[in-house]
């Protein structure tokens, strides 16, 4: 006799919950979208997973941080890292307030116009300087 498997896995609660939530259920409206009555792609069932993950946001910030911290120069990015990009605007955390007034000022705009100019199409609309606490 053959015995009986956990349905628990020993993967993370927060795997086991994300995991649940993509499993197609009896409900027509509850199943993934796919071709075959609640059976999706691969591709489809990975988009799905990045979208309630919140890591597909995140990937797509790497390409704008990349672009800052080119544009400013390794000296610079040192003291001003970004932290946040959300619609458009980035938010850099700066460590002195003499960084700050300097980007604020009189440097921001340019580096701004610099690291659009490194990406594929301008994302960057308008950045936002904060001293970090």
């Amino acid at each position: 006799m053959r015995p009986k498997r956990s349905t628990e896995s020993s993967a993370s609660p927060s795997v086991n919950a994300l995991s649940s939530r993509l499993r197609p259920s009896s409900s027509s409206s509850d199943r993934l979208p796919g071709r075959h009555g609640g059976v999706s792609s691969l591709e489809d069932g990975i988009k799905a997973w990045l979208r309630a993950s919140g890591l597909g946001a995140r990937s797509r910030q790497g390409p704008v941080y990349a672009a800052w911290i080119d544009a400013a120069g390794k000296d610079l990015a040192r003291h001003a890292k970004p932290v946040r990009f959300e619609r458009g605007e980035l938010c850099v955390e700066v460590d002195s307030a003499v960084h700050l007034h300097e980007l604020k000022n009189f440097t921001g705009e340019d580096i701004r116009l610099r690291a659009n100019s490194k990406l594929e199409r301008p994302e960057i609309a308008r950045i936002a300087f904060r001293l970090k606490r």
